[in-house]
């Protein structure tokens, strides 16, 4: 686990505001949801892990510095 700044901290949360939609692009987590999943995320916590509900009804985290997702324009 990576330790994260005050700033990356900030941009992460400006980036993924609770409600965008993001795609999960990798996950290295036996429970993981496939890779190409879509969620909308619920919030990003203070060790920088965006909270997702993914559409698949899984609610994984996306870890910082482990995991990578991207925000999409993505009206479901």
């Amino acid at each position: 686990m990576r330790i994260i700044s005050k700033e990356q901290l900030l941009n992460l949360r400006e980036n993924y505001p609770a409600g965008c939609r993001v795609e999960l692009l990798k996950m290295d987590d036996i429970q993981a949801p496939k890779i190409g999943t879509k969620g909308t995320v619920v919030g990003v916590d203070d060790i920088g892990s965006i909270m997702v509900r993914w559409d698949s009804g899984s609610s994984l985290s996306v870890a910082f510095g482990e995991d990578l997702c991207r925000r999409i324009h993505d009206d479901r």
